[in-house]
């Protein structure tokens, strides 16, 4: 497998009765996530705010948010492990249900207590979403087919990308009427839904119960027991797992790239926006990242239409472009351009990052079931690597820098490594492609 080979025509077998059924539980299972997800963004919001709020301090914020993105490093090098010896589902009902707990205990807490559960929720938030979302990214194979991952990949992304917009707009609304309790409440409500989704659903994959790994070592199926081998030193999985295709490794290097690049335009648009307008800097953030999200479900809807009609899914080629075409975009919105430019630029961004997102996510799933865990929990832990690195050089550099100087050093260098990951795909595909040397 080559980067980029997962564009090539695909058949297009009959669907059978199971496969449908499949689509109709994933359909339900995303239904349930895109409900936890509007959560999560509600409470991206509301928790930021009542940090401030409880502590008085600025800084507070900065430590909320280092320690769920270091919770999330730690979980992502610890997911594929989990995924070999717990079974998917048993992963994401159990995350569900520590993020609802800890939303109660923080709901219950005594003012005395409140800080010690805000430090718990940003610890078990950031490594729970970690691993439901490696734990589903990487059964989807199993759920829906081979054949249909990148309209499953498009589905969840367009959940998602709703429950955003959703969460965004009615977080000002929500804790200004009813509070910051009711906030926590209502998110709360929306993992335990998330939890019964998973409950009512049978979701493949993981590790658990698979009979080669239960086998004792020395002894193969059908045949006596072998004496045992000499130790060697043993290649973490994770690293097998990039190993597994030429150029997936920089995939992913360029993926922690891109990270770091969505540090500096998250953390300089409420700059820019104080600029643009002193009184009501929360205008702008708000319009720029809800066409961001409209953006990215038009990009859904046509990465979807377009898998049905071609019967191909979006390659690494995709990846790579995608990328050079949001990291761009991404500088633009900050060149200074008239508001009705900058809505245009804020869509297109939202358009590569769905494309981007899609095409990264199906060429990972095209790995075999037992490295592709080991290798979202990478992809993950090099992501929270490169966005929480970001933030504090980001935070460093605002302080003496433009917004359009920070965010154009840090996508420039996303688009310098994608440069170099596409020439290296298309090298891979012109020898792939080559008549072979008699």
């Amino acid at each position: 497998m080559t980067p980029g080979t997962d564009d090539s025509p695909q058949p297009a077998p009959g669907r059978t009765a199971d496969s449908a059924r499949g689509e109709r539980r994933y359909r339900f299972l995303v239904t349930g996530y895109a409900i936890s997800s509007y959560g999560t963004f509600l409470n991206t919001v509301a928790l930021n705010l009542f940090v401030y709020e409880t502590t008085g301090r600025a800084l507070a914020m900065g430590l909320f948010m280092a320690v769920r993105l270091a919770s999330g490093f730690a979980a992502g090098l610890a997911a594929g492990g989990l995924l070999a010896r717990f079974t998917a589902k048993s992963i994401m009902l159990r995350t569900n249900i520590a993020q609802a707990a800890v939303m109660l205990l923080l709901v219950l807490a005594p003012d005395g207590l409140r800080t010690a559960a805000l430090v718990a929720v940003s610890v078990v938030v950031g490594s729970c979403g970690t691993l439901f979302m490696v734990s589903l990214r990487s059964s989807i194979p199993e759920m829906v087919g081979e054949e249909r991952r990148s309209w499953a990949n498009s589905l969840s992304i367009t959940g998602r990308s709703l429950a955003m917009v959703a969460g965004f707009a009615s977080a000002g609304v929500v804790v200004s009427l009813v509070g910051y309790t009711a906030a926590f409440v209502v998110d709360m409500a929306t993992f335990a839904v998330c939890a019964a989704t998973v409950a009512l659903l049978p979701i493949p994959g993981g590790g658990k119960g698979d009979p080669e790994r239960e086998r004792p070592e020395g002894r193969r199926e059908g045949g006596p027991a072998q004496a045992p081998r000499p130790a060697r030193r043993r290649v973490p999985v994770a690293l097998t797992a990039l190993a597994a295709a030429p150029g997936l490794g920089l995939m992913v290097a360029l993926r922690g790239v891109d990270a770091l690049g969505s540090s500096s335009h998250n953390a300089a648009l409420p700059v820019y926006s104080s600029e643009l307008d002193t009184s009501r800097p929360a205008v702008f953030v708000s319009a720029f990242w809800c066409l961001w999200a409209l953006g990215n479900i038009v990009a859904q809807q046509l990465i979807q239409r377009y898998g049905r009609r071609t019967g191909r899914s979006v390659g690494a080629l995709g990846f790579g472009y995608g990328t050079c075409l949001m990291s761009g975009a991404f500088i633009l919105a900050f060149a200074g351009f008239p508001l009705v430019a900058t809505a245009v630029i804020a869509l297109v961004a939202g358009a590569a990052d769905g494309l981007t997102e899609v095409s990264y996510t199906s060429h990972l799933q095209t790995l075999p079931g037992g490295l592709r865990a080991h290798a979202f929990g990478l992809s993950a832990t090099v992501e929270n690597l490169g966005f929480g690195v970001g933030m504090v050089l980001v935070a460093a550099a605002l302080d003496r820098f433009t917004p359009l100087a920070v965010v154009g050093w840090s996508h420039g260098a996303a688009l310098l490594v994608a440069a170099v990951f596409l020439v290296r795909v298309t090298g891979l595909r012109r020898a792939a492609s080559s008549p072979p040397t008699p």
